[in-house]
């Protein structure tokens, strides 16, 4: 197949040596606002550069892979359902929940697929963890744990516009954990504090952040986010059961060090990117998209779903700053 794709920055030339490298894919047809990074693609993987997203659209792809910044996800992925062409986008669906309302609407009743790129649905562990929720093994459960502790700061430019370390960071742990437990949030507790970086307390923001989210069967969520972990990335998850309790991300390059005597895990060398930590996930990722565009499996991420954990989000934020318990049908009229 011919997969057009849309942004070439960091994640964009990522996705296109992804892509470069999947057996379905023939050929990929590239597009960026700055002609130099279209033109190392094109020449890294044999890509055809088009001019403009509808010289994509218009280059007889099959499916399209929008990695644009994000203001510009709105009218990509509209403009790619319109012509007919399944497109996978990276979250967010839009700069504000409102505005991916919007973008539902637009395309709601059209026989396009549409799949939001939230990777920790295609990480073995995730997946595993899934499994032995769904199976029942675990028994009842009462607590999840769920962590993303970046080893620095983003830029104070990306600060300034990312709506807050909810809405940019913290979706992906709200997102995994309706996943994996089948569940939905009915009321977060969130809470943060400022320990480094001037320029995040500045934009109104947390650099770290805990919140407590009761699911609709009374489960326990507990998040915690930083944006100041320095030992490295660390992605984790917990699940504890009546019956059992099992853990995501207990692996030799874990984050983390053990002071007990005598315990050598983890050994290995920590995970110090998100890429690093998801490398196979986005290959699956990406792959599952090429089985959408196929049409040999529906999308397993759709725009329903991102805004799901997009409305969290918005709780989460919205409990921060009035330090208060907040319900999910409250953001939802507001």
């Amino acid at each position: 197949m011919r997969i057009g794709i849309l942004g070439l920055g960091r994640i964009g030339a990522f996705h296109a040596e992804t892509l470069s490298g999947l057996d379905a894919v023939e050929s990929l047809v590239v597009s960026d606002p700055f002609a130099d990074a279209a033109k190392t693609a094109a020449e890294r993987f044999g890509a055809q550069v088009a001019d403009s997203p509808e010289a994509v659209l218009a280059a007889g792809v099959d499916g399209v892979v929008v990695a644009a910044a994000t203001d510009a996800h709105p009218e990509l992925i509209v403009a790619c359902v319109e012509a007919g062409v399944p497109v996978f986008c990276e979250k967010p669906v839009a700069r504000t929940i409102a505005e991916g309302v919007e973008v539902l609407k637009a395309v709601a009743g059209r026989d396009v697929p549409v799949q939001i790129g939230f990777n920790r649905r295609f990480d073995a562990g995730f997946v595993a963890a899934r499994a032995a929720v769904r199976s029942g093994e675990l028994g009842t459960l009462h607590t999840v744990r769920s962590t993303t502790l970046d080893p620095a700061p983003p830029p104070a430019a990306y600060v300034a516009a990312s709506g807050g370390i909810f809405r940019d960071c913290s979706v992906h742990d709200f997102d995994i954990i309706r996943w994996v437990t089948g569940r939905e949030v009915t009321e977060v507790y969130a809470a943060g504090g400022n320990r480094g970086a001037a320029y995040i307390k500045e934009a109104g923001d947390a650099d770290t952040t805990g919140a407590v989210l009761t699911l609709d069967d009374g489960t326990l969520a507990v998040v915690s986010n930083s944006r100041h972990n320095g030992r490295g990335h660390d992605v984790r998850m917990e699940i504890h059961g009546f019956t059992d309790s099992i853990a995501v991300g207990l692996e030799d390059r874990l984050p983390l060090r053990s002071v007990e005597p005598g315990v050598a895990f983890p050994a290995g060398v920590p995970h110090d990117f998100f890429m690093d930590r998801f490398t196979d996930a986005y290959r699956a990722e990406l792959h599952a998209f090429t089985e959408v565009v196929a049409g040999t499996r529906p999308s397993p991420c759709t725009i329903e779903d991102a805004l799901e954990a997009g409305w969290i989000a918005e709780a989460c934020t919205l409990s921060l700053h009035e330090h208060r318990p907040v319900t999910l049908e409250e953001v939802r009229r507001a």
